[in-house]
């Protein structure tokens, strides 16, 4: 009997080549692409109970025990993260319905987004640092694709350095898997633990570390590798913008958690060095956001600067820390997907990212501007939305490392990016109407964005039903040992 926890890898891929056959029968791609993200939410409801009832589940594949096979694992952290991938992914396909043009549906635009998604849950499932090399290139080769969809320059242009940054990035991981095999001898990610704490500290431990902080900070536009994304991001038509913005460069920081709690937990130099980057990115990313006019542009910085807060949250690496990063990682991609929806609106209707020729939409749009509304004080971490608890708890967290300077920086940043948001508010909703300003019918777009606005929202007022299980997600991080046993039946 195939492991429960292999389904919602399994559903996204077998769509994703059924869809392929019918990929002229665009009501069927989109009926078969909604069932199959909501079949997977289902499954990934049903891990989270298992695993919070027995533990980490894991599998492996071809009945070759770890550490010789391919184990897929499934903890309290992965399956929260492909929950709200497959969240997220429900909601900009359902956006795609009226919200992205024919023509490109009828290139495999629906097999892609299944493909996409192969990769993204393969990368939070794996047990197999080698695979996750596998899955980050199943996700990559999708995303090309769907960044180049509808041929126009721009996007042309973008993609080649999109292209260009990651297949460096991907040689990069390459050489530093080569050098741990060289080290620890073995690719299972729970042995490679195991290894490094009989090693003890070592000099070429730190410095594969460092290579791995390299790898993982391109693909989580971490400072100063950061540059490539506002403008292969602002390319994107709006329902891939919102995928790529809430999930791809969260697996990149997913990785820097896994690997960095798994191998190199003893390490404080890394660990120091991942929160100065993290802050560092935290100020650019703030200055970023107020710095621009473009409603793209300004919440594709404000992903610079959650990242930041993420890694920042990890990096002090303690009990309270950890969850509010955990949290604040969750809320990050389900308000992010919510905002970029709700300005792909924006530009549907005036025809243009600039604000200053937006103005007066809340006159014919008043659905629209109140839950852009509330989305923006979710993402600034205004109580009782689900921003709010993540950010105190890594404040917190810093604090309880005397490491106030960090904190300041997070309150300062969300106060800016407080400003960031707001500003779209002001300048594109109130005021006299803009020319620009067409009446559209925007019901359908808004449903999906409406979604994770509300789903944001009850979040932040439901601390205290999701809290347990943040908190298991936590310890899994916290507690290595836990992993270890977990995978290698020990």
């Amino acid at each position: 009997m195939i492991n429960l926890i292999l389904f919602p890898i399994l559903i996204p891929l077998f769509m994703g080549i059924i869809l392929i056959f019918f990929h002229k029968r665009v009501i069927l791609q989109r009926i078969f692409s909604l069932l199959s993200t909501s079949a997977s939410i289902v499954v990934a409801l049903l891990i989270m109970d298992k695993i919070k009832n027995e533990g980490i589940q894991t599998v492996n594949l071809s009945n070759w025990d770890a550490p010789f096979g391919i184990t897929i694992v499934s903890d309290m952290v992965s399956a929260l993260l492909v929950l709200t991938t497959n969240i997220i992914a429900f909601c900009c396909i359902l956006y795609s319905f009226k919200g992205i043009d024919r023509e490109r549906e009828n290139y495999f635009y629906y097999s892609m987004i299944q493909f996409l998604l192969v990769g993204v849950i393969g990368a939070f499932s794996t047990g197999d640092i080698f695979n996750l090399f596998v899955f980050f290139e199943v996700m990559l080769m999708a995303s090309y694709v769907l960044l180049v969809l509808g041929n126009t320059k721009i996007q042309l242009r973008e993609t080649v350095k999109y292209i260009i940054i990651n297949v460096v990035a991907s040689a990069l991981f390459v050489i530093a898997v080569a050098y741990l095999y060289s080290v620890v001898g073995t690719l299972n990610m729970a042995f490679i633990s195991e290894r490094i704490s009989e090693l003890g500290d070592t000099g070429i431990l730190t410095v594969i570390a460092v290579l791995f902080l390299i790898v993982f900070g391109l693909k989580g536009a971490i400072f100063p590798l950061f540059f490539w994304l506002p403008g292969s991001y602002n390319a994107a038509p709006i329902p891939i913008l919102a995928l790529f913005g809430a999930l791809l460069t969260k697996v990149g920081v997913y990785s820097i958690a896994r690997t960095y709690s798994l191998f190199f937990y003893e390490d404080s130099y890394v660990f120091a060095l991942l929160g100065t980057l993290a802050l560092i990115t935290i100020i650019l990313g703030a200055i970023g956001s107020i710095a621009y006019n473009d409603v793209k542009k300004i919440i594709i910085y404000n992903i610079v600067t959650a990242i930041g807060v993420i890694l920042f949250g990890f990096s002090a690496f303690n009990t309270v820390s950890l969850t509010g990063a955990i949290f604040y990682l969750i809320h990050d991609m389900i308000i992010k997907g919510a905002l970029f929806l709700l300005i792909g609106i924006m530009i549907y209707i005036t025809g243009t990212s600039n604000l200053k020729s937006m103005s007066g939409l809340i006159k014919r749009y008043p659905l629209l501007a109140w839950t852009f509304f509330i989305a923006a004080l979710g993402l600034a971490g205004i109580p009782p939305l689900s921003g709010f608890v993540g950010k105190l708890l890594i404040i917190q967290g810093a604090f309880e490392e005397s490491n106030y300077i960090g904190g300041f920086i997070i309150v300062l940043s969300s106060l800016l990016v407080l400003l960031s948001v707001i500003k779209i508010f002001v300048k594109a909703f109130w005021g006299d109407e803009s020319d620009n300003v067409t009446k559209k019918p925007v019901k359908t777009l808004l449903l999906p964005g409406c979604i994770l606005v509300l789903l944001s929202f009850l979040i932040g007022i439901g601390v205290e039903v999701l809290l347990p299980y943040i908190s298991l997600a936590a310890e899994s991080l916290l507690q290595p040992e836990n992993y270890i046993h977990a995978v290698l039946k020990e």
